[in-house]
């Protein structure tokens, strides 16, 4: 467990403890990254089952009042004005230079929205949120260290609440959400999540996760997965981190999140750059790789084409669920076609590898 008196926990972090999770600094909290069954098992329980994620690291703001709608359309990049009440939208707040601030989810309530975004980028989130609110009729509220988190993902993440609501699941879309009681827990019920499996997140006061956490836990089938699980998981499904494949140098045209760049919208900020670099044709792309020789690929581990080092990964792994190396990683544009042949320098060993279009895993529940 670490020392370092900085770091924050969340609302479940003494049943991480309490369950032998390996705790491990991420975005300013103690995190477990493993529980004793291990990383494997965690993302197979996941696939095949139902697994637990303490993701109260999440970042959570209101805004509410006459021009809410009209903030969120200038701080970010998609198009909130076609959400309807009760459904999310993923989206990604830019520079003026288009370089990605954050990713985020945006929420559509009655009364207001939420912005869900990474707890490593909380801090210059909420500052960017109050520079740009400060011009609009709107209330701004930090609501992060109000609510705990839980992400139930799996293709038994259903059955593993229903027990525990009268809310009707079935009836809640994917990215639609609902207001409603689990195990008596009132809270906010999400069909999201980032693993590529059905499933469901659960926003809730943070005094309440803790023994939410445990009663769910309880549940036939339920494990609990850690960080580990969290971003091979993701990454099976091409899924882009912040810090890791999306940052401010690259902007969303590059980071394969054109389809949620509304160009058309009208003004946002970062438009114009992104109009300009649209015109002229980005420089690179985000793509994905899978190796076709036995490797293990780590961030910054350079990708090479027969003129040389061409880009560089950004994340990657050996997939659990397919046995082979996958990859994701910026190249310039000219090599990004889905089917070219590169190779990843790994330990000084030339591993080939093919650019291939995510998911590289396309059996998830959510693809059935």
């Amino acid at each position: 467990m670490s020392g370092d008196t900085s770091l924050k926990r969340t609302p479940i972090f003494e049943e991480h403890v309490a369950l032998g999770g390996k705790m491990v600094p991420f975005a300013g909290y103690e995190l477990p990254v493993q529980y004793p069954s291990g990383i494997t098992a965690e993302h197979a329980a996941v696939r095949d089952s139902v697994g637990l994620f303490d993701v109260s690291h999440m970042g959570e703001f209101e805004v509410k009042g006459p021009q809410a709608l009209d903030l969120i359309q200038h701080i970010s990049v998609n198009d909130a004005s076609s959400l309807d009440v009760l459904q999310a939208q993923y989206s990604a707040m830019c520079r003026e230079d288009g370089g990605i601030i954050d990713d985020l989810v945006v929420y559509r309530f009655a009364d207001s929205f939420m912005l869900v975004v990474n707890g490593a980028c909380r801090a210059k989130d909420w500052a960017w949120l109050e520079r740009h609110a400060s011009d609009f009729d709107v209330e701004i509220r930090d609501r992060s260290d109000e609510l705990g988190m839980i992400a139930v993902q799996g293709p038994a993440a259903a059955a593993l609440l229903a027990p525990h609501t009268e809310t009707d699941l079935g009836a809640i879309g994917y990215y639609r959400c609902t207001h409603g009681l689990v195990a008596g827990v009132a809270g906010v019920i999400s069909r999201t999540g980032y693993t590529g499996e059905d499933g469901f997140e659960l926003y809730v006061p943070a005094g309440e996760a803790a023994g939410l956490w445990r009663t769910l836990l309880e549940g036939d089938g339920a494990s609990a997965a850690g960080l580990g699980a969290r971003d091979s998981l993701r990454l099976e499904m091409g899924f882009a981190l912040y810090g890791n494949d999306l940052d401010e140098e690259h902007t969303p045209l590059e980071g394969r999140l054109g389809w949620l760049t509304k160009l058309d919208k009208g003004e946002f900020v970062g438009r114009d750059a992104l109009l300009a670099q649209k015109e002229a044709g980005v420089e690179r792309r985000l793509v994905g790789l899978r190796l076709t020789e036995r490797g293990f690929p780590r961030p910054g581990y350079p990708i090479v084409g027969h003129e040389g080092t061409i880009g560089s990964v950004t994340s990657g792994t050996v997939s659990p669920t397919l046995g082979f190396g996958i990859a994701m990683g910026y190249v310039a544009a000219e090599f990004a076609a889905t089917g070219t042949e590169l190779a990843v320098v790994i330990r000084d060993k030339t591993i080939p590898a093919v650019i291939e279009r995510p998911p590289f895993y396309a059996e998830g529940s959510l693809q059935r």
